[in-house]
Formats: structure tokens, C-alpha cells, sequence
């Protein structure tokens, strides 16, 4: 979905403040959540979930620059 929005013209910088979750709120919402262990485990793996996908984001818009360039 990110991806497609970068397509169409959106700026990469903007999404990928959309995609990523600052260490500090995840910091901040476990230490809401310190006795809700099951919370607590939702909180780590939406966090990993969205590290990947702005990896993800990342390489391919790195991948479509370096083809605009060739192109």
C-alpha cells in the first residue's frame, strides 16, 4: 500500500514517518502496559511487523531511483 501511495506521488520522507514507530512510543506504551503481558507482546510484534515494512519500503524505493536513473 505505502509503496503505491510513493508511485503516485507521494513523498517517500512522509511515509515512512507513517510506517515507522519511534523506539520512544513503543517505550512509552510498554511502560503503560508493564503488568498486561499479553498487551505488552502485541506492542513488540506490531513494532518488528512495522520495522520490516519500512525495510521493505526501503528497498524498493531505493530499487525504483536507482531504475529512474538508468532509465
Amino acid at each position: 500500500m505505502f509503496y503505491g501511495l510513493f508511485l503516485r506521488g507521494h513523498a517517500a520522507e512522509g511515509l515512512r514517518r507513517d510506517i515507522d514507530v519511534p523506539r520512544k512510543l513503543l517505550d512509552k506504551l510498554l511502560k503503560r502496559h508493564r503488568n498486561e503481558l499479553g498487551v505488552r507482546a502485541r506492542l513488540q510484534r506490531t513494532y518488528n511487523y512495522r520495522k520490516q515494512v519500512l525495510a521493505i519500503f526501503d528497498e524498493l524505493v531505493t530499487r525504483e531511483r536507482i531504475k529512474e536513473r538508468v532509465h
